[in-house]
């Protein structure tokens, strides 16, 4: 599913909820904020809404000489908020994620492992895998036992572990 701002999830979805999928009479709770002149720009560029003429006075974006144009979603931009074809309303199941994604390793993670290991860690260990300073590194492993780990300090080879 492609990325969307939350102003234009919204737009695309009282587009859907419209049975000409017009993006006007703007939302109630989009008429106060800003940016959503940007968010239709953007829209329209990715090609989930168009520009096209229309006699429904509550649908009129612009007006050029006697023409009148409103914006509309289109078939692409209903299937980015997952309505399938012809089917408005009706949601799409969320496809399953791809099982070849990696997880994300964070720094936090990575204090955590090498702390599990059966010799545990040092702090200057813990500084070289994270890139942290010491006092950084100490605040870390502080928040780690406020979270519920349990963190043994003991000697090993006259260095603390």
């Amino acid at each position: 599913m492609p990325k969307l701002s939350d102003t234009q999830a919204i737009l695309l979805t009282h587009a859907a909820q419209n049975e000409t999928a017009s993006l006007y009479p703007l939302p109630q709770t989009l008429r106060r904020g800003g940016g959503i002149t940007r968010a239709i720009a953007a829209l329209v560029s990715a090609g989930y809404v168009e520009e096209r003429e229309t006699q429904e006075p509550g649908a009129v974006h612009r007006t050029d000489a006697e023409v009148r144009y409103g914006i509309f979603a289109t078939a692409s931009g209903l299937a980015a908020i997952g309505i399938v074809d012809g089917e408005q309303g009706a949601a799409q199941p969320p496809s399953p994620e791809p099982a070849a994604a990696a997880p994300r390793i964070t720094k936090a993670g990575t204090v955590v492992a090498l702390l599990s290991q059966p010799t545990g860690a040092t702090l200057p260990e813990l500084i070289t895998a994270t890139g942290w300073l010491p006092h950084t590194t100490r605040a870390a492993l502080t928040g780690l036992r406020k979270k519920g780990h349990t963190i043994v300090r003991y000697s090993r080879d006259g260095a603390t572990c």
